[in-house]
């Protein structure tokens, strides 16, 4: 049986009803079992929040449904699951704070800007501009996440300089650098990025293989970041 046939299981028509039941259910159904505890407890809590997210804006495009998907890479025999969860998660926005605080707890170390929480903020800004524009109420939801998250106003900035940029990518925005810096200094903190977010550092921080894909773009906007200090620099 499936993770999330065992959590349905154990649940019943509770889940039919009240989402909180299903995040509730999930310390008592894995007890037994911590690392699936930890997986499903962190993928029910960003069903949870992507799809209340996505309802901020008032509307849940197609898109956005695509977009979940696309970060949450579930097999096939969880889809009916996984869509009943998301469905039942994105009925209002009311209650996301609870969510957050929830996904917050499974850190671990309690740090600001942590890097497992950051992998959250990314996938919210995935689902957000995926029907082409990123809604005031959206960003506002995003933001209030990261409060929760206590991902500080600096990193939060760097973490929106991936996916939000109307006027063009901002390399120095999304290294977290000022475009003063040195090209040596640049490719030092370039170098660092890439180390900690390749995607085996995810799997060695407790996120779940779904969200891998997560760290491929990450990567990508890194390299796209750095390859326009570089080429900016030879130009100059």
């Amino acid at each position: 049986m499936s993770m999330f046939s065992r959590l349905f299981e154990a649940i019943g028509e509770t889940a039919a009803t009240a989402f909180s039941g299903v995040v509730e259910a999930v310390r008592t159904v894995f007890a037994g079992d911590p690392e699936t505890r930890r997986r499903v407890a962190f993928s029910v809590a960003v069903i949870a929040l992507s799809a209340k997210m996505a309802k901020a804006d008032g509307i849940v495009a197609p898109e956005e449904v695509r977009a979940f998907q696309e970060i949450f890479a579930f097999p096939e025999a969880e889809a009916a699951n996984v869509a009943r969860l998301y469905n039942l998660a994105k009925q209002d926005v009311a209650g996301y704070q609870a969510y957050a605080q929830r996904v917050a707890g499974m850190c671990g170390s309690g740090d600001a800007n942590c890097a497992m929480l950051e992998d959250v903020l990314d996938g919210l800004f995935h689902i957000a501009k995926a029907d082409g524009v990123i809604h005031d109420k959206e960003l506002e939801f995003i933001a209030n996440v990261a409060d929760i998250f206590k991902v500080d106003e600096a990193h939060f900035n760097q973490i929106m300089a991936r996916h939000v940029h109307p006027n063009g990518l901002n390399p120095y925005a999304v290294l977290g650098l000022p475009e003063s810096v040195s090209f040596d200094e640049a490719k030092k903190r370039y170098r660092t990025l890439a180390s900690e977010n390749h995607p085996d550092r995810l799997r060695a921080r407790g996120v779940p293989d779904e969200f891998l894909s997560i760290a491929n773009d990450r990567m990508a906007t890194l390299n796209d970041a750095f390859a326009l200090i570089e080429k900016a620099r030879a130009a100059a």
